[in-house]
């Protein structure tokens, strides 16, 4: 079977997303991440035209592709507008434009106000100049589906009078989402059967949430190239996700992609910072909760003999499968999860701690893996005050024109420390007067992965703001979770929660290392 081409459009159709905009820095690096270590075959970087800051990151881009032997895998939307699209697309340095043509006939005739004979002629045209600037030509039938719906005979018009210009590949977007999956088969088996020689991309996107159902008849109808974006990432309801795509392809087409699967979660994660759009927690592939098993039952199962298990093994996408805690565990989550902090319980504590569990998530508390060693200890009536470390006082000044500012009291095993710093915030503050404690003590400390905050709907001043911090040790991370009506309070108690994880950690190295 052929190889599918896998081109990624994030970094153009994906920054058409509200609110979303890269800039240069973050695009060279979401492209050199994307062809580098994910491996995609093309990556559309931007619109030509736009403004002086894209012109100035396709540069880059285009730049470092050229030095790399990618250049042909970079790729501009342009525009049917004589000579400008093109002119913009060569002085950025990019040698691949994505034309845009009209694919139906009510979009050529509304917005265009052109015959189709006069808008062949501009698109011969444009393809001509191209050829003379040394740029490759792929052509976008804008509104293809919509053009196939109402408009049939003026589609095979337009591909009969373009299949045998200088064009790489014919390019069919659902632009405006209305596809189902039935028609995205029969409508590309169509031009598969009449053009069985050209090359065609398929464009999805998500307004019925039908992008990956119509990616996979469009494979089956033997499309050669399928367009993605990371994180499904869009206008609108966005695009089809590049994670979802590689999963559907790979495990229920069997076709052959170059794409390396093991990179997806790196670079959505990438994407998610950059773009500001967060990943929701059930998204398939990438999302917080996807290789969690919350029933105990599956917990069980899987201990037993992975009966829970299927072909979307977290490993292949750079995750690892997780047991949540809440009102549906079991004691084998809470096994897994105690085997993960290197903790065992005698049968009578387990069912305690199960209990707590239970009760906690009927009172809808999160509970998380480093929470357990709090569960256990309350269960086992021994004080949280007995933790090795104590943050004992801590005073935070905020004023205007001033850098803020941090004092904090710090018990370690009992004893007294003190640490001072200033900061870009106040939490930046507190933070920066214990690392220098830490710094003191010489004592290795995490590394901050993300920060989010949780704020109940409603709009009350007074309610209860969860912090959850995610935290990188030595290459393991781990969450803390905070819960208090102030924010930066929220983020001290998940703060102190994960110094005391780290430092019951360093008491086990030490005893092991004193046996």
């Amino acid at each position: 079977m052929r190889s599918l081409e896998i081109m990624d459009t994030t970094l153009r159709d994906g920054e058409q997303t509200s609110g979303v905009s890269f800039n240069a820095d973050e695009k060279l690096g979401v492209a050199k991440l994307l062809l580098q270590s994910v491996k995609v075959d093309r990556l559309e970087v931007a619109s030509a035209r736009v403004s002086e800051g894209e012109f100035q990151a396709v540069k880059r881009i285009t730049k470092w592709a050229e030095e790399h032997g990618m250049i042909d895998k970079i790729e501009v939307l342009g525009f049917i507008d004589g000579k400008a699209s093109l002119d913009w697309i060569y002085k950025s340095g990019a040698r691949v434009v994505n034309l845009l043509s009209k694919g139906s006939l009510k979009h050529l005739q509304g917005q265009l106000r052109k015959t189709p004979g006069q808008h062949v002629q501009d698109v011969k045209d444009a393809v001509a100049y191209a050829e003379k600037l040394g740029i490759k030509v792929n052509l976008y039938l804008e509104d293809w589906s919509n053009g196939m719906l109402t408009s049939r005979d003026y589609v095979w018009y337009l591909l009969d009078e373009l299949q045998n210009e200088n064009i790489q590949r014919f390019m069919l977007p659902d632009t405006l989402g209305v596809m189902n999956q039935v028609q995205a088969f029969d409508f590309c088996y169509a031009c598969r059967e009449r053009y069985p020689k050209l090359h065609f991309d398929f464009h999805a996107h998500n307004d019925y949430d039908l992008a990956l159902a119509n990616v996979y008849s469009s494979v089956l109808a033997g499309v050669n190239g399928i367009h993605t974006t990371v994180n499904g990432l869009g206008e609108r309801a966005g695009n089809a996700p590049l994670a979802s795509v590689v999963g559907v392809i790979k495990d229920h087409l069997s076709r052959q992609i170059n794409v390396n699967e093991e990179k997806i979660n790196t670079v959505s994660r990438i994407v998610e910072t950059f773009s500001g759009v967060r990943i929701p927690a059930n998204k398939p592939l990438v999302g917080e909760n996807v290789f969690t098993q919350t029933c105990g039952v599956h917990a069980d199962g899987d201990s037993k003999d992975d009966l829970y298990f299927n072909r979307l093994m977290p490993e292949r996408f750079g995750r690892e499968r997780k047991y949540a805690l809440g009102k549906t565990s079991g004691k084998a989550n809470i096994k897994k999860n105690l085997e993960e902090l290197g903790m065992t319980l005698e049968e009578e504590t387990m069912k305690k701690v199960t209990q707590k569990v239970i009760e906690l998530g009927d009172k809808k508390e999160t509970v998380t893996t480093e929470d357990l060693p709090y569960i256990v200890s309350d269960v086992l009536n021994q004080s949280m005050e007995e933790m090795p470390i104590v943050i004992k006082h801590y005073s935070l000044s905020l004023s205007k024109g001033m850098r803020p500012f941090a004092s904090v009291n710090l018990e370690i095993n009992g004893q007294m420390h003190e640490g001072t710093a200033s900061g870009d915030g106040q939490y930046d503050a507190f933070m920066n007067a214990i690392w220098s404690v830490y710094e003191q003590l010489g004592k290795d400390r995490p590394v901050l992965k993300d920060y989010f905050v949780r704020i109940p709907p409603g709009g009350k001043t007074d309610a209860l703001v969860e912090t959850l911090i995610t935290w990188d040790f030595n290459g393991r991370e781990f969450k803390t979770r905070g819960l208090d009506p102030d924010q930066v309070e929220a983020a001290i108690k998940a703060t102190a929660r994960m110094l005391n994880l780290l430092e019951q950690q360093y008491s086990k190295v030490n005893e092991k290392d004193a046996c």
